[in-house]
């Protein structure tokens, strides 16, 4: 009886021992592999957010540059008592080149008063004062009311892309791009920086 107990607690003991230490290994083998597979994954989420980066940088140098759109706060609303059909055909003309309806309306009303027959003692003509070597360059009749506009909204347009800033591009329109070139900026000229400051306001 006593050596049947004590082969019994014997193969107990055994059986114990090997079950411990098999879920010991099990659990040793299990933590490794946990680990190894968080590694994998760490590493892998490294590859894609490398990826995702390089992507992302990618797609940002593809973007096309963020157009500048001048708000209705840019420039004092046009005050000027002319409403007659040049400021319908000016603020058309505008619109189209993407420039504010105001400030071009009070550009015009600075440089011709809405006198479609005005030429200055420089020879600029018609509403918006086009230089006829400039009427030229833009393909327009500077005598034409609508061309001069259409003339004169176009080439403020081109000016505003040059220096994108509306202070500079008026200050181009009267005194020439080039002026504002050589001085950095709104040329010291009694004329340009009053005609910028009647337009702009400020």
């Amino acid at each position: 009886m006593r050596l049947s107990m004590i082969r019994t607690f014997a193969t107990t003991a055994f059986v114990f021992s090997f079950t411990t230490t098999s879920l010991a290994t099990f659990a040793h083998a299990d933590t490794a592999g946990s680990r190894a597979r968080m590694a994998a994954f760490r590493t892998q989420t490294s590859v894609l957010d490398g990826r995702a980066a390089s992507q992302y940088a990618a797609s940002v140098k593809l973007m096309p540059p963020s157009v500048i759109t001048p708000t209705k706060w840019a420039t004092p609303k046009y005050a000027g008592r002319y409403s007659g059909p040049y400021l319908a055909m000016a603020k058309s003309a505008a619109r189209k080149h993407g420039i504010p309806e105001d400030l071009f309306a009070r550009l015009v009303q600075r440089e011709s008063g809405w006198n479609a027959g005005a030429k200055s003692h420089k020879g600029a003509l018609g509403l918006a004062q086009l230089m006829p070597g400039t009427a030229r360059l833009l393909g327009v009749d500077p005598n034409d009311p609508a061309e001069n506009l259409e003339g004169g909204a176009r080439y403020l347009a081109e000016q505003y892309a040059e220096f994108r800033d509306w202070k500079l591009a008026l200050a181009a329109y009267n005194a020439g791009p080039q002026a504002v070139k050589k001085h950095n900026g709104v040329p010291p000229y009694k004329e340009t920086r009053a005609y910028v400051k009647a337009i702009l306001g400020n």
